[in-house]
């Protein structure tokens, strides 16, 4: 399911969000040079006559020429907007945004979502039938029944490109994967299956159909709406149901589950009483998935048969059906064939696939990076959403049913090879990512945030506690926090934790501790009390050191250089690390790593040894395999200079230990170290492709590196990343918004950053 149960944020973190950085979730960027007159005399005239012509003579060149081939378009008229209702179809582009943007996050997919002011299904297909050579696919999307039937439909009939309604499809894809694994795992065969569904809605009705595509016998399934079970002849039945009547003594849904294996519920919380799932057949399976409260929650389910496997649409529950699993991938099987349509064997291939992917082993490298902890069983029957094997089997899968089934223009040769680009298509640290925020929010930590009268700070903070990642402790004035609190509309300012060192009782420990490390360095007692009283980030970092936070968050007010000494007063390094900065650079397809960028000025090789270690320990925490390059501006001696022996003195380091496990070379400059065709070059590097860990020889050539990467760059950055420190610490640039903050913030929470 799409829409999982309502989270913790409130109506006001919603729309900054929406309207923040500019306003909306997605922006149209050239993938070509637009830099001269030559670049946009080739972009437009004369030199797109070129394309223009070519197209005309061969329309599948559309794919070779534009972005049609990857575009998909996101259309709703806002008739049945998630579980709001019929709002309109302007109040329905946020949510076609947002799909917009998933497509794109999973499959890389282009999409642009497309709003119609229409109820009239035969305007709507109208409309949408005379735009098929604008797009690759079409994806349709809350949309009401029974017009969401019509409209498919007449679509699929009319137009030559693919074309689903995700909200049924999507679902009953998942869905069906979920039943052949629950059935796998209770020696159930799906022709013998005797399964009741609850709801007759588009969803419900989409999944009855596919359950039966894959083997589940018509007569073997009682579908079930408001009026009870759908049989031959009952009043108030329209033709889409009525496909599915089946002869049955039942007339409720009680009766009808009476000895049943499978309820599969797309209804209403509560629809499902315990007791009628106690008279179910043995090892009972259940697709409660009703949405946000499933039509029974899986402890009350549990409670009255132990032996029941359930699934429902949430995400805090095992068995999430969740449609991202399917259709990003769905569509980019079908675009990259140019398939005329998703058909039933394309649904089919991908619920099979789905279900296979569960069954396999979860990689050590997956679940580490991705969050991926669990192995097949009745709490694992559908795989995580964040799987990054999704990508490589469902799209390959699908590409493979369309092209066996006769739909696909554009058949792919080699599979092998098509499959290795799947997987290098996405970048890693999107789903590490993700899954990180869940481990913070599984192990909720108290974060300290020194800064907590500027609004960013604040911001970040509420944020960070909407969201489940643990307990923000402000830092700051207890009035003006608390008039800020009410300015950003916090329900209840006063169950905040604010910490203001004027008035609070921590201070007399923290001056006695603090003297104690400073008493030898020049400070006097009252030199001390004054620092514990007038900087925020000393006060900040003691309430750390003596455990009434477990990390902190600064940098706003204060320089990297001036917040990291005021810490270092306080705080230690871990023993035998080395403090530094980590920016990770995160594109399209790739993610770079550049350290130290922030404290070491002129690393030695020790240094620089521990800096490749733990930054390769970071990058492969993050989903990537390191390969790890020593920056310089000579290449293996040309030209040779006075600043390279403390780089290849750090390579023989890692020579001469046994326990380096990741690939790593140098002396190298930036371009051996990234462009393939220089590498080639060089045909002794141990790299065996570009890096993606640059170690830097010096403070002033990272920092410089990193910075001006960030602003011409054009990619997302994070960090500085603090590595060493004896408690979790970032510092974050002065020039920070709030999910910069928060980012960081989480990192520090879940321990990613060791």
């Amino acid at each position: 399911m799409d829409d999982e149960k309502p989270t913790a944020f409130t109506t006001r973190e919603a729309l900054f969000y929406h309207e923040t950085i500019r306003p909306g979730k997605i922006e149209i960027i050239a993938s070509k040079p637009m830099a001269s007159q030559r670049d946009l005399s080739l972009a437009y005239s004369p030199g797109v006559a070129a394309p223009v012509e070519a197209i005309a003579a061969n329309p599948q060149d559309a794919a070779k020429y534009t972005a049609r081939s990857n575009l998909v378009a996101v259309i709703s008229n806002g008739t049945a907007i998630l579980g709001l209702g019929n709002l309109g179809a302007l109040a329905s582009k946020p949510v076609m945004e947002g799909k917009a943007v998933l497509f794109k996050r999973f499959a890389d997919v282009d999409s642009i979502d497309l709003e119609l002011d229409t109820e009239d299904p035969d305007k709507f297909i109208e409309a949408v039938a005379l735009m098929e050579p604008s797009f690759g696919g079409i994806n349709l999307e809350d949309i009401a029944a029974p017009e969401c039937f019509i409209i498919e439909q007449a679509l699929r009939e009319r137009m030559n490109i693919p074309v689903m309604h995700d909200d049924q499809h999507g679902t009953a894809i998942i869905s069906a994967a979920g039943l052949i694994n629950a059935c796998h795992l209770t020696g159930r065969k799906l022709e013998d299956v005797k399964m009741v569904v609850n709801g007759a809605g588009a969803s419900a009705l989409a999944c009855t159909a596919l359950i039966k595509s894959v083997g589940v016998r018509h007569e073997n399934v009682i579908v079930c709406d408001r009026s009870g079970p759908i049989y031959p002849g009952r009043d108030g039945v329209d033709q889409w149901k009525s496909a599915h009547a089946v002869e049955t003594e039942a007339r409720s849904l009680e009766e009808a589950l009476e000895g049943a294996d499978v309820f599969l519920g797309l209804s209403a919380a509560g629809a499902l009483k315990p007791e009628w799932v106690a008279r179910m057949a043995d090892k009972p399976i259940i697709f409660a998935m009703a949405n946000p409260v499933p039509e029974i929650m899986p402890e009350d389910a549990k409670a009255v048969r132990p032996d029941a496997i359930i699934a429902t649409g949430r995400s805090d529950y095992p068995n999430q059906v969740n449609n991202v699993l399917g259709f990003p991938f769905i569509f980019r099987g079908a675009l990259d064939v140019q398939a005329t349509a998703i058909n039933e064997e394309m649904k089919i291939a991908a619920a099979r696939a789905i279900a296979e992917l569960a069954r396999e082993r979860v990689p050590e490298e997956v679940a580490a990076a991705y969050g991926v902890t669990h192995q097949f069983g009745e709490e694992y029957i559908i795989p995580a959403p964040f799987d990054p094997r999704l990508m490589e089997v469902v799209s390959s899968a699908v590409a493979q049913a369309a092209m066996d089934s006769g739909v696909a223009q554009a058949p792919i040769e080699n599979m092998e090879e098509y499959r290795h680009k799947l997987k290098a298509r996405l970048n890693p640290t999107t789903a590490a990512l993700t899954n990180i925020y869940e481990l913070a929010k599984a192990n909720p930590k108290r974060m300290v945030f020194a800064e907590a009268e500027e609004e960013v700070a604040l911001r970040a903070a509420i944020q960070f506690r909407d969201f489940g990642y643990g307990e923000p402790i402000l830092v700051g004035r207890t009035e003006k926090v608390r008039e800020k609190l009410v300015e950003l509309a916090v329900e209840d300012p006063d169950d905040w934790i604010i910490e203001n060192s004027a008035v609070s009782d921590k201070v007399p420990a923290m001056v006695d501790y603090l003297y104690k490390r400073m008493q030898r360095r020049g400070y006097t007692e009252r030199d001390v009390g004054r620092m514990v009283n007038q900087e925020r980030n000393v006060f900040a970092a003691l309430l750390v050191a003596l455990g009434h936070g477990d990390g902190m968050i600064s940098g706003l007010t204060r320089t990297f250089a001036q917040t990291a000494r005021e810490v270092g007063r306080v705080l230690d390094a871990k023993p035998g690390a080395v403090p530094f900065g980590i920016h990770m650079m995160i594109g399209k397809n790739q993610t770079t790593f550049l350290a130290d960028t922030t404290i070491n000025e002129r690393p030695s090789a020790e240094q620089l040894a521990h800096i490749a270690r733990e930054t390769a320990a970071v990058a492969r925490r993050m989903g990537h395999e390191p390969r790890v390059a020593f920056m310089s501006y000579s290449t293996f001696g040309n030209p040779s200079g006075q600043w390279l022996a403390n780089i290849r003195d750090a390579v023989a380091l890692l020579d001469a230990d046994p326990n380096v496990n990741f690939e790593y070379e140098g002396e190298m400059a930036p371009d051996a170290a990234l462009n393939p065709k220089v590498m080639t070059l060089y045909p002794f590097s141990r790299l065996s492709g570009p890096a993606n860990v640059l170690i830097m020889p010096g403070l002033q050539s990272a920092n410089l590196s990193a910075k001006l990467l960030r602003e011409l760059g054009g990619e997302t950055t994070v960090g500085p990343m603090m590595i060493g420190m004896e408690k979790p610490v970032q510092i974050a640039p002065m020039t920070s918004i709030a999910p910069d903050i928060l980012t960081l913030a989480v990192l520090a929470s879940a321990g990613v950053l060791g």
